[in-house]
């Protein structure tokens, strides 16, 4: 069947009042116990469905989801999951949502999310936050990151659903902060014809081109094909930093049986790109300065030398066979090789003692020049992946059990050569580039490599008794962790983490949960003193409230949660490149958030979270402080309707905004201010053919996304606009 962006004809009638209500007041009863700001009531437009399908197929946490609400996740239980039966709150943002809302990285795919935070503008990474930390990234159920600076930024285009677990997950997944995991779903093989050709252009000189070719081989639907590519030749808001991009992403699915399937990927990214972030001082960004602002294109490095250049391939499988009609086995393997050419100059760091400046970023007595920090690093990763799981069906007196019993293994490598010295002042607001000794290959120096092993062995019990749900898991991991030629540096962790929680589904699609999890990170590597880091080691109590109504497309969540986390990486006050662990931190906070596509006309999403994250207990005479970058409140809002009579074709409109709440920096002398933004869209289809415009930060407002103690600030994403053109056939 032709792949098409025309709707399915409109249900009759339309939503229920009581409904609507319903969702609204989830939200607003979840905000209220702890708000102090209001949830911000513009919206953001959301593209309609674009597959057409014949027939009813179910639903699986993998393949493609009409609209903004999906039912059923993995990244929660490794397991084909309905929400309402997952203790713990769980966000999918579904290929639909992405689209409509026009996201070009992946920190954009969680912009509309509840408590996902990414503070940093960034073209070397894209990084999260959640509930008070950091959030381990995994992709199709493997992880997905590991070491600094060291493998490419995922495209969205590539990727199917985005998964946001929040909370310690360390019970499937080992390795993991006590924020959560973003679980990225590649798009795989489809047994229904679907191509689609996108043609992009934007503002900053953006020109991209992007395929999707999905099908059969055989009349039979054993062999099944998917092929995706995207080339981009763009610049960005900083002048002279590009955002090249070349992705290949070929995968092949044989399904000899019912019983069997063989999905085989491979990845090959070329990225070619360079500094964004300049670590601009605190005068001229957040504090005033006699000269003004520092304008956020900026370029602080130098053209032609400046780069973040990066390669990845990976290869893998996914693997599954149901033995009988009770057991299955799977497994997944992704192998990773990434390099990285890294050369920035920014705003210097190093102190000098002779002149009296700090080790942090400041103007020099003209208050208008800096000195710059030049950095080269030649860095490396290599990833080998695997997980293998059982899992059974089995009934027992009254009740059903789907048990998991799994083992996972990890083998990482990372490696640097590095260069680093100091450059000559630097007029930021009259930059005047050319005054700067490019170094040699020869220059750079070989860091010894590290070596990271760990592997986990872990069992899970999904156990559903009339209405209720208990799910019960228990994990015991080994990592170890070795820095070539220093044997004093060598790391042996060893940990149990476990899981509980209890589901009760109600009438009307009501679901009480409560649950506990806990988290544990090993971190490797040492400090700038040769002391090795200690494993990050967190726990969570966690209790709420799922609402899906049958037969209605929305799904929602209200949660209230405490969590400790023991151990958590801190930059140094006297150290700047060198980071300290705190003792303890203890997060409080809600949570509230609605997904909804009514009537096949109108796409929403609504969110609201209170973080109330402080330093318990700490040696470096900060607590009961509150933990720097964590915004207390962020709340967004985001709609878009179509206008076409019955659902089908046309036009479709919508807007968003996004609330980031002020942000303690970890000192008194600055603070990361509020800042409100608003994106917007319009498009229209016309069978085959889909035009898209849509515009990120609708204002061109000036955002400081973060201030941190150590002297800098950071710009947030200036208005963004692409016009997107779509053929599927």
């Amino acid at each position: 069947m032709p792949f098409s962006v025309s709707l399915p004809p409109a249900q009759p009638g339309r939503l229920p009042r009581t409904a609507l209500a319903q969702a609204a007041l989830l939200l607003l009863c979840g905000g209220s116990a702890y708000a102090q700001t209001s949830t911000p009531s513009t919206a953001e437009p959301t593209l309609a469905p674009v597959t057409v399908t014949s027939g009813a197929e179910a639903e699986t946490p993998t393949t493609p989801v009409t609209g903004f609400v999906a039912k059923r996740a993995l990244s929660a239980t490794k397991t084909d999951t309905p929400l309402l039966e997952t203790p713990q709150a769980i966000s999918v943002v579904t290929r639909d949502q992405m689209e409509a809302q026009g996201v070009q990285t992946l920190r954009q795919t969680t912009a509309y999310t509840a408590g996902a935070v990414s503070n940093y503008f960034d073209s070397r990474v894209d990084s999260f936050n959640a509930r008070g930390a950091s959030v381990t990234q995994y992709q199709d159920g493997l992880l997905r990151i590991y070491g600094t600076y060291n493998t490419s930024r995922p495209d969205p285009y590539t990727l199917e659903r985005v998964e946001l677990l929040r909370g310690p997950t360390s019970v499937l997944y080992g390795q993991g902060s006590v924020g959560g995991v973003l679980n990225l779903t590649s798009k795989r093989p489809q047994a229904e014809t679907l191509r689609e050709v996108q043609i992009q252009l934007g503002n900053n000189h953006r020109k991209q081109i992007a395929a999707d070719l999905t099908g059969a081989l055989d009349q039979e639907g054993q062999w099944l094909y998917r092929l995706v590519a995207v080339g981009r030749d763009s610049g960005t808001q900083v002048h002279h930093v590009d955002d090249d991009r070349l992705v290949l992403m070929p995968s092949l699915t044989w399904k000899p049986n019912a019983d069997t399937s063989l999905t085989l990927q491979a990845l090959h990214q070329k990225d070619k790109s360079g500094s964004l972030i300049g670590f601009f001082p605190w005068q001229g960004t957040q504090l005033a300065s006699p000269y003004g602002q520092i304008p956020r294109s900026t370029f602080i490095s130098e053209p032609g030398w400046d780069a973040y250049d990066t390669t990845n391939h990976s290869w893998g499988y996914l693997l599954s066979h149901r033995l009988n009609s009770d057991w299955t086995v799977r497994q997944n393997l992704r192998r990773t090789v990434s390099e990285v050419d890294y050369r920035t100059i920014y705003t210097s760091f190093t102190a000098n003692a002779a002149t009296g400046r700090p080790a942090r970023p400041v103007f020099n007595s003209d208050n208008r020049t800096v000195y710059r920090d030049a950095v080269w690093q030649m860095n490396g990763g290599r990833m080998l992946l695997v997980d293998t799981q059982l899992e059974g069906k089995l009934h027992t007196g009254g009740t059903a059990h789907t048990v998991l019993a799994g083992l996972d293994i990890q083998r990482n490598h990372t490696s640097q050569s590095s260069w680093r010295s100091v450059t000559a002042a630097f007029d930021v607001y009259n930059p005047v580039y050319g005054n700067f000794r490019p170094p040699v290959a020869s220059q750079l120096v070989r860091q010894p490599n590290v070596e990271q092993r760990q592997w986990g062995l872990y069992a899970q019990d999904q156990i559903q008794w009339g209405r209720w749900t208990a799910t019960l898991g228990l994990r015991h991991d080994s990592a170890q962790t070795d820095t070539e030629g220093r044997p004093a540096a060598a790391i042996d962790d060893k940990a149990w983490s476990k899981r509980a929680g209890v589901t009760y589904q109600m009438d009307n699609g009501w679901a009480p949960y409560a649950g506990y999890s806990e988290s544990f990170q090993p971190l490797g590597g040492v400090d700038a003193y040769g002391a090795p880091y200690k494993p990050q080691r967190g726990q969570q109590w966690e209790a709420g409230v799922k609402w899906q109504p049958p037969g209605q497309g929305i799904s929602a969540y209200a949660a209230m949660y405490q969590l400790r986390e023991k151990n958590r990486k801190t930059t140094d006050p006297n150290n700047p490149l060198n980071s300290l662990q705190l003792g303890e931190v203890k997060v409080n906070g809600l949570e509230a958030e609605v997904q909804a596509s009514l009537a096949r006309r109108w796409d929403m999403t609504l969110a609201y979270a209170l973080t109330d994250a402080k330093i318990s207990r700490s040696n470096a005479g900060d607590q009961g402080l509150p933990v720097a970058s964590v915004p207390k409140h962020t709340a967004s809002a985001w709609v878009s309707h179509r206008f076409a009579s019955q659902g089908r074709g046309g036009w479709v409109a919508g807007a968003g905004v996004r609330y980031t709440g002020s942000q303690w920096s970890g000192t008194s002398a600055i603070s990361t201010p509020a800042t409100t933004v608003a994106d917007a869209m319009v498009a229209y289809d016309a069978g085959d053919w889909r035009v898209a415009f849509n515009v990120v930060n609708l204002a061109d407002k000036v955002q400081i996304t973060q201030c941190l103690a150590r002297g800098d600030c950071f710009y947030g994403q200036a208005r963004t606009y692409t016009l997107t053109s779509t053929y599927r056939f």
